[in-house]
């Protein structure tokens, strides 16, 4: 699958803004309401998006 240069530029923003909700979601777990996921999955789930983020940018 090839990404365009400026769909590439919406996949990075979009992946860094759902690494944030995943670490909004880990701080969430550590008070003490999970989110479907424990909080260290939530922080696994942020570090690969915003790995790929980095990448795509």
């Amino acid at each position: 699958m090839k990404i365009l240069h400026k769909n590439k530029e919406l996949v990075s923003k979009t992946l860094m803004f759902g690494a944030v909700v995943a670490v909004l979601f880990s701080i969430s777990g550590w008070i003490g309401s999970d989110i479907w996921l424990a909080s260290t999955q939530w922080l696994l789930v942020a570090a690969v998006m915003a790995l790929f983020s980095i990448y795509l940018k």
